[in-house]
This record gives C-alpha cells, sequence and structure tokens, in this order.
C-alpha cells in the first residue's frame, strides 16, 4: 500500500535530474505513485531552466540529482541553486560511491545522499524526511532577536545578519546557527546535533556536521582557519561562543 507524503495543502512537487531513462522513469513513477507531483529532466541544463526566477519563488519542495548528467554537472547544480539562494533540499542520487564523493556533494549544497543501486522505499523514505526536516525549519521560532558580537539571528525570519549585512544559509546551516546561538557556551556532539538539526530519523552519517560547521565558519568567521565563534572542544564536539 502506498504511504502518502507529509500532509499540506498541496503534494509536494519534485524535481528529479537523471540522464538514464529507465532510472528516472522508475523513480517518477514510484514517487507518482507515493503521492508526490514529479517533473523529470535528463540534463542540467533542463533542471537549471526551473531556476531563472526568484529564490522567494520556489518551484520545487524537493531535488533528486544524479551528479554525472550530461553538460552541466550535478555538482554545478547544486552551486548554482544554492548561489542563487535558493533553499529547496536537494538528494543527491549516484553511483558515486566514495567518502570523498559524499563530502564533496555535502559541501557544494546537498543536504542528503544516496548510493545506486538504492530501493525504492529507503529512496521515498529519505524523500519524506528530508520534506519533513524542511517544513520543520520555523518551529519554536521566538520573536527576539539573538545576538552575539556582530552577529544578529532572527527566528522569526529566518535570517542572519554579519555586520548588518544579511548572510546567505541554507536552511541546515541556519537551524546550526540556531541551536548554537540559542545554547551558547554548550558543547555539542556531533550526535546531539544530527538529533537537534536533522531529525532522529536522518540515516546519513556524522560528517555532515562536520561538513556544515566548515560552511558556517566559511560565512561567518573573520578568519575561518581561525574560528572565534565555532569552536571545537576536541574529543567532544562543538560549542560556540
Amino acid at each position: 500500500m502506498a504511504v502518502s507524503p507529509p500532509s499540506q495543502a498541496s503534494p509536494a512537487r519534485l524535481l528529479v535530474v537523471e540522464d538514464d531513462d529507465t532510472i528516472r522513469e522508475t523513480i517518477s513513477e514510484a514517487l507518482s505513485a507515493e503521492g508526490f507531483t514529479v517533473d523529470a529532466v535528463a540534463t542540467g541544463n533542463g533542471a537549471l531552466d526551473h531556476f531563472k526566477g526568484s529564490p522567494e519563488q520556489q518551484p520545487f519542495d524537493l531535488i533528486l540529482l544524479d551528479l554525472m548528467l550530461p553538460g552541466v554537472s550535478g555538482l554545478d547544480i547544486c552551486r548554482y541553486v544554492r548561489r542563487r539562494g535558493f533553499s529547496i533540499p536537494i538528494l543527491v542520487v549516484s553511483a558515486r560511491d566514495t567518502e570523498t564523493d559524499r563530502v564533496v556533494g555535502l559541501e557544494v549544497g546537498a543536504d542528503d545522499y544516496l548510493i545506486k543501486p538504492f530501493g525504492m522505499r529507503e529512496l521515498v523514505a529519505r524523500c519524506r524526511a528530508l520534506l519533513r526536516r524542511s517544513s520543520q525549519n520555523n518551529d519554536g521560532s521566538t520573536g527576539e532577536v539573538i545576538s552575539h558580537g556582530y552577529l544578529s539571528l532572527y527566528p522569526e525570519e529566518c535570517r542572519v545578519t554579519r555586520d548588518s549585512k544579511e548572510v546567505n544559509l541554507s536552511p541546515k546551516e541556519y537551524r546550526l546557527l540556531e541551536v548554537f546561538m540559542q545554547n551558547p557556551k554548550r558543547v555539542w556532539s556531533r550526535d546531539k546535533l544530527l538529533e537537534r538539526v536533522w531529525g532522529h530519523d536522518f540515516m546519513g552519517d556524522s560528517k555532515t556536521v562536520d561538513v556544515h560547521i566548515r560552511w558556517l565558519r566559511e560565512k561567518l568567521e573573520i578568519n575561518p582557519s581561525a574560528p572565534t565563534l565555532i569552536l571545537t572542544v576536541r574529543g567532544f564536539g562543538y560549542r560556540f561562543g
């Protein structure tokens, strides 16, 4: 029996970017059977055509992305989507299975990484988990402004400024920083951060935390190689301030 996706005003709209006709059609049919609305393209250029508008008008709720595509690669699509400011969750679906491949995929903007071959039940479960976490990013926000030095975080608006200038963060980066700034000086293990930011149903590994910490440092620290905001507590994890 098909399991319905997370309840919302309309079915979640997914973009599948896959050049293999059989895989693309199989994924599209499986996701459509689960109640999702699916658009599918075979090339990177075809995917980019959907992101010419404003980031305020997100064309999809989730992107499923192969890395090895003709023309524009999957990594380039990730970079473009994030550089433009789109916060849509991205699930990489790739035959590239080394740790380096996974880390690079996460570093350029993917939220999760699934290695081919895979089962359709796992694919659907990961899609649902990403959609659920994306929809929960605003939960628990307050109207207060949280400030630390030159950083200010606005929970109700889900935005961050550095020296009064807007900082473009992905949903996970924002949520991670929010957890840190709401709990200054507290030491967080990778597992605790995964639980708080990615959720109990996250199926990736703890290196995801390290990648996102690196992104935050690059965007927020005056000198990312000598951080003063997000500190590593050797043998335990990370703390803020």
